[in-house]
């Protein structure tokens, strides 16, 4: 397990009443007020709820919370998040109600940790749901009291530093998640520290060749370039002494992680990576940083294109710096961030550097861009009702902000790389972006998928006749943006499936010579809806209209058993059941099941072909069935824009499904000879079959793309654990077809 590179190092194993006295003394050495005597209560009752308790280590499971409650101290929050972290899992995992908390503790205290404790998986389906309501619960109490974000990321950091003993598959997914949601997280709070140690963490757990490879490369280059690194100091230390500067001069190696993704994305290897190394000079006042970045340029040639002025326009996570990337001996580059005390506090704590000098609660939060940030997410989420589509929009929001773009009136906004002049529309009101039909970048017309670059002059052309398109979901980068255009089509959808619906309806009422308002007037559909917990006529005409069901099923279940017979309409009824049953067997008996309906043909996802043992989604077609997805399908969100055309399948009887399913494997390797025999013997030796195998090298690298007939989920596990143990292998992905508006969709 690789060590973070900070100070951020619990004691994992250390007794545990001396991390409570650790605790204590990291309070009152940053000058916390806090009440020692009830610390010490909160101790003791964490510790009683918590006993016989085990983790999977087989520690007892106590030294979590007390290791969280040390991470939340050394980040120096006050002694209420200290609290928290102590009982941050005393509602989820033992017998305490919150009321219990609020009676001991206050109610202060009880609402932090019922923010942070997460919703029972027996109340939702499947674990993507669940996973979504707990970040929206997260969200919605962030929103109020920030802290409860920050005990689950330091929550999340000790969960990262203990998961070893977890199970690989678990330990992959808990990383992914963690890069996912809980590094950009931290990001997006200006806690750099902590999302470095989550990335870290979570890449060495994901691509542990990759890592160990990059680690190696790294202290080589560091042990070479020891000399290099002293004369570049005593030199930067020389000018800024001639020109009468007094700063504080530090040097870091990049996070593991970061060096990785740029590897990756410009496609070379470490040794064609300069600019791995970055020296800091910290000064005391902002003039001075101008004045460094001066003698800086004046000692080295500058790389054009590589200055950032993050001082003058910080991020939207209050981050401020200067940065620029010079030429240094050999043509090695290297960076130099130039920022003072103040800014370097606010760069490494963000969020947390708060507390420094605001101990009022009142004032603490004053303007603070990072609240203002959780506020808007907070307004944004409440029109998104689906959790999935919720998880999506948050995952989109969490990415760092880096193009910054001006209006006509010269106000500057800030948006995601990949932000078009439709996200600029909906940023400035929603019914600007509504009705937009046009934009104007730097006085020229462009289309509207356009991207915004830094320094844009941004103009919106608006004609009221315009209205949004499903085409626009894929066009926009913004989770505002996402879900306003989702809000109007789900209203504009729902409007003409309910029209549908009510046609078909009537239809069906007709047939049975009755009323349609004595129909929706009888005490018998309130009780079908009731029971079907639909809320209104009008909600189930719009479930008859998207397919979700029929018309007929209703009226079966509300008008008299003889109204339903005659004119010979039983029997060719059986008739017809009888005939489809030949050609399209449902009800269960084939891979798939719809669950609620026995007349919907359902259908595998081609991009995403899912396994039996995997959790699955369904999405009504017009016309088509239902398509089965994968729930990590990267197209289920893009497909499931409305809620109402989900609907629940599950698999069908082992017997009635395929003996084999097709999956794409893509395997990144060393460019090794035989690696593509050990690679098939390592297929072999799992029963199982290449179908398909193409392969691509670029220097030093092998991308390998292979199809393989497998069983299920465990036989597609055991698969990919014996590929990762190919010497010379990489990475091994499951390859799923990217998010492409109509995949599969029959929309």
């Amino acid at each position: 397990m690789p060590k973070t590179r900070n100070r951020i190092r619990p004691p994992v194993s250390a007794p545990r009443a001396r991390i409570l006295a650790d605790v204590e003394r990291r309070l009152e050495a940053i000058g916390r007020v806090y009440d020692k005597e009830l610390l010490a209560e909160i101790y003791r009752f964490s510790e009683e709820m918590h006993t016989g308790q085990l983790r999977r280590s087989g520690e007892p499971y106590f030294l979590h919370p007390v290791n969280v409650a040390y991470l939340l101290a050394d980040l120096k929050f006050d002694y209420v998040s200290v609290a928290v972290g102590l009982l941050h899992d005393v509602l989820e995992d033992t017998l305490t109600t919150r009321e219990v908390l609020a009676g001991r503790f206050g109610e202060e205290i009880a609402e932090l940790v019922d923010g942070v404790t997460k919703i029972g998986r027996h109340e939702y389906v499947r674990r993507d749901e669940a996973q979504a309501e707990t970040f929206r619960k997260m969200i919605l109490a962030s929103a109020k009291d920030v802290r409860v974000v920050l005990v689950k990321l330091a929550d999340r950091l000790h969960n990262m530093m203990t998961l070893e003993p977890m199970p690989p598959e678990a330990r992959r997914r808990i990383s992914r998640e963690t890069l996912e949601i809980y590094a950009p997280l931290a990001h997006r709070l200006g806690m750099s520290r902590v999302k470095g140690d989550l990335e870290d963490l979570a890449f060495y757990y994901l691509y542990p060749l990759q890592f160990a490879e990059l680690h190696t490369k790294i202290e080589r280059e560091m042990r070479v370039g020891q000399d290099t690194i002293r004369r570049i100091r005593e030199r930067l230390v020389e000018a800024l002494e001639a020109a009468g500067i007094e700063a504080e001069i530090t040097f870091r190696v990049k996070r593991y992680y970061s060096i990785y993704q740029k590897l990756r994305r410009q496609g070379i290897d470490i040794s064609q990576l300069y600019d791995y190394l970055a020296f800091r000079v910290i000064t005391e006042h902002e003039r001075d940083t101008y004045a460094a970045l001066g003698v800086v340029h004046h000692t080295w040639r500058p790389i054009m294109g590589r200055f950032k002025d993050y001082i003058a326009v910080p991020k939207p996570n209050g981050y401020q710096s200067l940065h620029t990337t010079v030429v240094g001996e050999k043509g090695k580059y290297f960076e130099l961030q130039i920022r003072t005390r103040e800014m370097d506090l606010v760069a490494e704590e963000g969020i947390a550097a708060h507390w420094q000098y605001k101990e009022d609660a009142s004032q603490r939060w004053q303007g603070d861009p990072n609240i203002l940030w959780l506020r808007q997410l907070l307004e944004w989420q409440q029109d998104v009702q689906d959790p999935r589509t919720f998880l999506t929009t948050l995952k989109i929001d969490l990415y760092p902000d880096e193009v910054y773009v001006f209006s006509p009136k010269g106000d500057v906004f800030s948006f995601p790389r990949g932000a078009t002049p439709l996200d600029f529309a909906y940023k400035v009101h929603t019914e600007v972006g509504h009705h937009c039909s046009g934009a104007r970048i730097n006085g020229r017309l462009v289309p509207l998928r356009t991207e915004l670059a830094n320094g844009d002059l941004i103009e919106i052309l608006t004609n009221p006749a315009r209205q949004p398109s499903r085409d626009w979901l894929a066009i926009v980068a913004t989770s505002r943006a996402k879900s306003k255009i989702r809000q109007w089509l789900n209203t504009e959808q729902k409007k003409r499936a309910t029209e549908i619906g009510r046609r078909l309806f009537e239809k069906e009422v007709r047939r049975y010579k009755t009323g349609l308002r004595k129909v929706l007037d009888s005490s018998e559909l309130s009780q079908v809806l009731e029971a079907e917990g639909i809320a209104s006529a009008e909600d189930l005409m719009s479930r008859i209209g998207f397919g979700k069901t029929s018309a007929k099923s209703v009226l079966e279940r509300v008008l008299p058993a003889e109204q339903l017979v005659g004119e010979g309409d039983e029997s060719r009824g059986a008739k017809l059941r009888h005939a489809v049953s030949k050609i399209l067997p449902f009800k269960g008996s084939g891979p798939i099941v719809v669950k609620g309906q026995d007349d919907l043909l359902a259908y595998l996802a081609k991009c995403c072909n899912p396994l039996p043992g995997e959790e699955i989604v369904g999405y009504v077609t017009r016309g088509r069935g239902v398509s089965v997805h994968s729930v990590d399908c990267p197209n289920v969100q893009n497909l499931l824009y409305h809620p109402e055309r989900e609907i629940e399948v599950e698999w069908g009887r082992a017997k009635d499904r395929a003996e084999n399913y097709l999956i794409a494997l893509v395997v990144e390797t060393q460019d090794r000879p035989g690696i593509l025999a050990r690679l098939a013997d390592a297929i072999a030796s799992q029963e199982s079959n290449i179908a398909q195998i193409e392969a691509a090298t670029a220097p030093g690298r092998g991308m390998i793309e292979v199809t393989v007939q497998v069983r299920d989920r465990k036989h597609l596990e055991r698969i990919l654990s014996r590929v990762r143990g190919v010497s010379g292998v990489l990475r091994v992905d499951r390859r799923m077809v990217g998010a492409h508006a109509g995949v599969d969709a029959g929309a």
